[in-house]
């Protein structure tokens, strides 16, 4: 039986930074073109897989923005699809989750690799901080970094700092009229 593939996909600076240092999300720009191809992306994911800030940022915007009435149909479609896929919430602070998700607190690796093993669609990682232990456990398969044209300095890391090197191989790429450039790898061990 194939497993469920993790990958971890977010927008990045050219310098490899998701967030300014203030946490700022002011230099990136996500034009329909853009929306579209991650429309199509995360359409056939199987469940999010979030860390309790991506969650939170996700659920003050998106549960309700196919109501506005001035929200582009690219963004509608989107609201709609993160609305009824499940998510899973790795946290020990939250109380509460809601938008047809479910919170996790302890056993990371366990959870993940009993999800990797159920039958289903694979499973979208988003927050760096969370990812970051994922990588340490090994449980990405793949990454997919969306790297826009813009040098931010400092700000919160795509990859963290870690112990061993993760070996990838290149198999997709897409350039974006806008400058920004697509960039899927898997795990070099994957798939041999």
């Amino acid at each position: 039986m194939k497993m469920r593939k993790v990958i971890y996909s977010l927008i990045v600076s050219l310098d490899g930074f998701i967030e300014t240092p203030n946490r700022s999300l002011d230099w990136h720009s996500i034009d329909e073109e853009i929306h579209s191809f991650v429309n199509a992306q995360v359409r056939e994911m199987g469940a999010f897989l979030y860390g309790r800030r991506l969650y939170e940022v996700m659920a003050s915007f998106w549960p309700t923005a196919d109501t506005d009435p001035a929200a582009p149909a690219y963004e509608v479609e989107f609201a709609r699809i993160w609305r009824d896929k499940p998510k899973i919430v790795f946290s020990k602070t939250l109380e509460k989750v809601e938008w047809n998700s479910r919170l996790v607190r302890d056993n990371i690796g366990q959870e993940v690799t009993r999800l990797k093993a159920q039958p289903g669609k694979d499973m979208g990682l988003g927050g760096a901080n969370i990812a970051s232990t994922f990588m340490r456990l090994g449980l990405i398969d793949e990454y997919r970094l969306y790297v826009h044209p813009v040098i931010l300095g400092a700000g919160t890391p795509f990859f963290p700092a870690l112990d061993k090197r993760i070996n990838l191989r290149l198999v997709e790429t897409h350039t974006f009229g806008s400058g920004v450039v697509y960039l899927r790898y898997q795990r070099a061990d994957e798939g041999q």
